[in-house]
């Protein structure tokens, strides 16, 4: 009987004594935080934060904020990121650990790890105004004014004291008018707009808006404009501009904001032999309107073909082909706001073919018919997609057109397409690094003519280019696959070489793939083409850039080296 009590004593014991363990380590615990507290409230950041954990009691979560918070007025802030740290793994669900610790990450300049504790905490919170301002504040300073704007219109700023463009533009009217103005709150749709307006215009090519503070809660905005005009034609840009085509036999006269209305006036002449073209263009704003553009063209080519690679349909290959084309037009381009624009356009076209040989078929023959024909066509761009913390955006495009040739094998035809454009800076700021992404396809309905079919090549004059294959055989068109469906992807990753005060040089690896086909067999390629390659871009006093590429047709192993120019 005896033994039996010792053993249920001894049991009892043990099983008490973690059960006293526990309570002594809560009550030391609370001894600690009551000391923290007290040193806190005294305003003796030292004790407060020279409280460590010891065997006997880990510290509380709100022990360790407020060692986080005495050890950020010291201004040692690897520590108390280090604390804040500590009391989130202990409180997961408490917001201010990942506000704080942001502070902490902000004072050590890693702005990276700040901003994602701050949109961590506003998953918890969504609508804390101290985290939306902070979170607003750092894309600020890293030059991210859509993102800065993303989370401050949420808390109704920033709010405006004043606007004003910088330099004063010379274009006459409110063509530079900003649809946003003082005071009232700097909303981004509203900037969106005002950038998607001055863009349609023409005349502003580098735009940018700086805020600056303006009182204690107030902005003072500042529209930073470059403005183009007749005058760029006697300086170094708009030589750089008139000649940067001399190398393949082009020069590009421009003229713009004539009379200071915006008018402008940009033309292409090329005298090379086997590819002869003409082209000049008018626009000007509808009413004075930024967001209202009119544009009328004429377009005249004198080209040889070569068709003797890409077009079966004959008794014998097509060379020494002469097409003698010209077209006249007209195209709106309204702006709606800063996601939707549309435009829509008419144009008559004539044409003329010489030594087109002997078609084997009325289908095969019908691309070499020379006569008259009218179309027209609309088209709608929307930002699908934005997401300014990321520096992303994808933009769709629908496209659509409709027309008639009037010849009997022509007659009706129409098309259907668009493309998505992906494009993304990896980096906070800058642009060392870029990528670009390009989706496109079309298909042609009815019965056309050659000139109206898709390429898919390198040609100055069509802008699908798949960068392994040339357009051209001997300078003569026609090398590269034609049909009237066609499927495009074009990518490419841009590495920032160097940037200097008077050039810049991106260059990196580039990929393609197309697929085009036609329903009468003759021309056209079943198979998927893929081309992979590098390109450089060489961007000349901000004006042009001189693109080199080196493609190869991973099917049949021929580069192909490209050179032009983008304005």
């Amino acid at each position: 009987m005896k033994r039996q009590t010792i053993a249920i004593l001894i049991f009892l014991g043990l099983l008490a004594d973690p059960l006293l363990s526990s309570a002594q380590k809560a009550n030391t615990q609370a001894d600690v935080s009551a000391k923290v507290r007290r040193s806190y409230e005294a305003k003796e950041w030292e004790q407060v934060a020279a409280l460590r954990n010891d065997a006997a009691a880990k510290p509380s979560p709100e022990t360790e904020y407020l060692r986080g918070v005495a050890l950020m007025r010291l201004g040692r802030y690897a520590e108390a990121r280090d604390a804040f740290t500590a009391g989130l793994l202990a409180a997961p669900g408490d917001a201010r650990f990942l506000v704080e610790r942001a502070g902490a990450e902000y004072r050590l300049q890693d702005f990276a790890s700040a901003k994602l504790d701050l949109r961590q905490a506003l998953v918890l919170q969504p609508r804390d105004e101290y985290t939306l301002d902070f979170l607003g504040t750092i894309y600020l300073l890293e030059g991210n004014l859509d993102a800065a704007l993303k989370y401050w219109n949420r808390i109704e700023k920033p709010r405006l004291a004043s606007v004003r463009l910088d330099p004063e533009p010379k274009a006459k009217g409110n063509l530079s008018e900003p649809t946003f103005h003082a005071p009232q709150v700097l909303e981004r749709d509203a900037w969106q707009t005002t950038d998607a307006r001055l863009e349609n215009v023409g005349v502003f090519p580098q735009r940018r808006l700086e805020l600056v503070p303006a009182g204690e809660q107030d902005y003072a905005a500042v529209l930073h404009l470059s403005e183009r005009d007749g005058r760029d034609n006697l300086r170094w840009t708009g030589l750089v501009s008139l000649l940067s085509g001399v190398p393949y036999q082009t020069v590009y006269p421009d003229w713009y904001n004539i009379g200071e209305r915006a008018i402008n006036f940009s033309s292409m002449v090329r005298w090379d032999a086997q590819k002869r073209r003409l082209f000049a263009s008018l626009s000007l704003p509808v009413e004075r309107r930024a967001d209202r553009l009119v544009s009328i063209f004429v377009d005249g080519r004198n080209e040889n073909w070569n068709l003797s690679q890409t077009f079966s349909g004959s008794t014998s290959p097509i060379v020494g082909l002469n097409l003698r084309r010209l077209e006249a037009g007209l195209e709106l381009r309204f702006v709606i706001n800063g996601a939707w624009s549309w435009n829509a356009g008419a144009g008559v076209v004539g044409r003329t073919f010489r030594n087109a040989g002997t078609a084997t078929t009325a289908d095969a023959q019908a691309f070499f018919t020379s006569g008259t024909s009218e179309k027209s066509w609309v088209g709608v761009t929307h930002t699908l997609l934005r997401i300014p913390e990321r520096r992303f955006t994808v933009v769709g495009i629908a496209q659509s057109q409709f027309g008639r040739g009037f010849k009997s094998n022509l007659g009706p035809f129409g098309s259907l397409g668009g493309s998505l454009r992906a494009d993304w800076l990896p980096h906070a700021r800058g642009d060392d690094d870029t990528v670009h992404f390009r989706l496109r396809g079309s298909e042609l309905f009815g019965t056309v003519p050659l000139d109206q079919l898709f390429e898919l090549g390198l040609d100055r004059d069509s802008p699908l280019w798949l960068r392994g294959h040339a357009a051209t055989v001997n300078g003569e068109k026609g090398r590269a696959p034609l049909g009237r469906r066609f499927v495009l992807i074009n990518s490419e990753y841009d590495k920032m070489l160097y940037d200097g005060g008077f050039f810049r040089v991106q260059a990196g690896p580039l990929l393609d793939m197309g697929k085009i086909t036609d329903p009468t067999g003759v021309i056209g390629d079943s198979r998927w083409l893929v081309d992979a390659g590098v390109q450089a871009k060489i961007r000349v006093l901000g004006s042009v850039s001189v693109v080199l590429s080196y493609g190869r047709d991973l099917r049949n192993g021929r580069g192909v080296f490209f050179g032009t120019t983008e304005r």
